[in-house]
């Protein structure tokens, strides 16, 4: 679905970080990398850092001017950290995700970055339609390129719509507890609450209803209901025991 993006990375002086965009790319279901002039690849600290994404690195076509390397995109967006004295139109991430993925699906786009000390030049940026800024704090606005090119093929990744369900522990093995079976969780939860000397039976409207809105915002489901109800007994328990 990104396959008509092309991540292109200008004269990379750390090959570590060739490795590392890799990942990141490969995160976000991204494999179309163009490397302009590094100055060392193929490298093994670029296949370390790339951690599982050697598929990224061995697809990666090299060029030897930028010109090159996008030559057959209708769209070219350049990113940039620092402001220019010639003002260009300027992209969020987020509004070039929508642009190139949304809007303009059927071009094919390089979305380029410079050097790691000194970014792209103004003869690069020449053929940039667009400059992408990442919003960041504006007294320390240096961001690492693999970290920028994260930043930005998550939001590409996110355009797209892809959902993958993520289920934390069992979530959803064991249905939600019933309105009925809250109502007796509550009475359980208020006779209890008196049993061990916590509420006065006369005088504890308030404190029952904000525990119902505690309870009440959790959803609770019937085997974590089960437990609550063991705590209460047990609890009750105790307390006759230790009156005796």
């Amino acid at each position: 679905m990104l396959s008509h993006i092309k991540i292109v990375l200008v004269e990379t002086s750390h090959s570590g970080n060739i490795g590392a965009v890799a990942r990141a790319m490969k995160n976000m279901s991204m494999n179309n990398l163009c490397l302009v002039k590094p100055k060392l690849f193929p490298c093994a600290e670029a296949t370390a850092r790339a951690s599982g994404a050697d598929d990224v690195l061995a697809r990666a076509v090299i060029y030897q001017s930028l010109s090159e390397a996008v030559a057959d995109c209708q769209l070219v967006i350049g990113a940039s950290a620092r402001g220019r004295s010639i003002s260009w139109p300027e992209l969020t991430p987020r509004q070039c995700a929508e642009k190139v993925v949304i809007n303009e699906p059927h071009n094919k786009v390089a979305i380029v970055f410079g050097r790691e000390n000194s970014g792209l030049k103004n003869h690069e940026l020449d053929l940039c339609h667009f400059l992408l800024r990442i919003p960041c704090n504006s007294e320390y606005s240096s961001l690492n390129i693999a970290a920028a090119v994260q930043v930005v093929c998550y939001e590409l990744f996110v355009a797209t719509g892809v959902q993958q369900e993520v289920l934390v522990g069992d979530r959803g093995e064991q249905p939600l507890a019933t309105a009925t079976q809250m109502d007796s969780f509550y009475e359980h939860l208020h006779q209890a609450l008196i049993d061990i000397g916590f509420m006065h039976p006369y005088k504890s409207k308030s404190i029952m209803r904000r525990l119902r809105r505690i309870y009440n915002r959790t959803l609770l489901d019937t085997k974590e209901l089960d437990i609550l109800r063991g705590i209460l007994r047990m609890s009750q328990d105790h307390n006759k025991r230790h009156n005796k």
